[in-house]
């Protein structure tokens, strides 16, 4: 059997990146309780609403756990909520991050869900040329720190970022055949 992935199981789509990691030959666990953590060799925080979210992290205590598996130095993928949940700050009705990321995320910056876009990536680091990007009520994040990584922008805006074993992009990586971002997080992919 494969890696042992989670998925932050507590609102969102979590379940299209299951079938993504399944695809890859990962084991997938939903995670909504601390000791669903325990033997995982990473972890997503899927797309969704953030505030619900950030709700279910506080109601079930997961904000301490989360921080303490990212500081163990596996690896974390953030997607469109989920980045929001890792930045150092949340911008436009801010709800608590975990500040596992420094960079500001702006919620909603592109608009409501009619304003949902696809969009390819215009700058990016080497192996995500081509990256094409699924935007649903996405933030857009700024002011990234001295230690992070910008992987790919569109129109000059940063949406896949990474710092250490952190990697947060804006987008839907699960809605697209490109399987590139979980594979970064299998361990396949430097980028």
């Amino acid at each position: 059997m494969g890696q042992r992935i989670g998925i932050l199981a507590i609102q969102g789509d979590f379940e299209a990146h299951a079938r993504v990691l399944r695809a890859l030959g990962a084991e997938v666990v939903a995670v909504r309780h601390d000791f669903e953590l325990e033997g995982l060799d990473a972890l997503i925080l899927p797309g969704g609403e953030s505030t619900t979210i950030a709700k279910g992290l506080e109601r079930l205590g997961l904000y301490e756990p989360i921080e303490a598996f990212a500081a163990s130095g596996k690896r974390v993928l953030g997607t469109c909520a989920g980045a929001v949940l890792l930045a150092r700050e949340v911008e436009n009705h801010p709800v608590r991050s975990l500040g596992l990321l420094d960079i500001v995320a702006v919620r909603n910056a592109y608009g409501t869900q009619v304003d949902s876009f696809e969009a390819l990536a215009d700058e990016t680091a080497p192996g995500l040329e081509g990256l094409r990007c699924v935007f649903i009520r996405a933030p857009r994040l700024r002011a990234p720190g001295a230690g992070v990584e910008i992987l790919a922008s569109v129109d000059g805006w940063p949406v896949a970022v990474r710092q250490k074993n952190v990697t947060a992009v804006t987008f839907h990586p699960e809605l697209t055949p490109d399987t590139r971002v979980h594979e970064w997080l299998l361990g396949d992919r430097v980028a």
